[in-house]
């Protein structure tokens, strides 16, 4: 079987796409594009190393483009206070008393948790915002009445 480049092109973006798809790797997308460039180049009958050229240059400065506008971005938040990737940040609970090592305990959507807290000054009863999830524990802040 004689197959033409445009399909080993093809079958290349197959297995970025793929590989992506297990791993996470966003830039094996960028370089399948470099594929997807020299599948084009091959059906519009370029030379081979003309086609890789292309695929290279395609995929290289669309990793770049990529690599670049990742590093100018904000970091995200860690994943113990992202509102993102746990919902709880920012809801309410009442606490209705501290111990002295600023912990406690409360409930909250039906169970008990471990409380720290997180907040500057003393700890006093009332109601408290959650700023981060820590395991099991639930670190919390003040809410202020406005």
């Amino acid at each position: 079987m004689d197959w033409s480049a445009s399909t080993l092109w093809w079958l290349a973006v197959g297995v970025l796409v793929a590989a992506e798809l297990s791993s996470g790797s966003f830039y094996l997308l960028m370089l399948a594009l470099g594929c997807v460039v020299g599948a084009l180049a091959a059906h519009a009958g370029l030379a081979a190393s003309t086609q890789m050229v292309l695929a290279a240059l395609a995929g290289s400065g669309t990793t770049a483009a990529w690599y670049v506008r990742r590093s100018r971005m904000p970091p995200s938040a860690p994943a113990t206070s992202n509102r993102d990737v746990n919902l709880d940040i920012g809801g309410t609970v009442f606490v209705p008393a501290w111990n002295e090592d600023g912990t406690a305990r409360a409930t909250y959507r039906g169970a008990a948790w471990s409380l720290r807290f997180a907040g500057s000054g003393a700890a006093q009863p009332g109601d408290h915002k959650i700023v981060a999830v820590e395991g099991s524990r639930l670190a919390v802040i003040p809410v202020r009445a406005n």
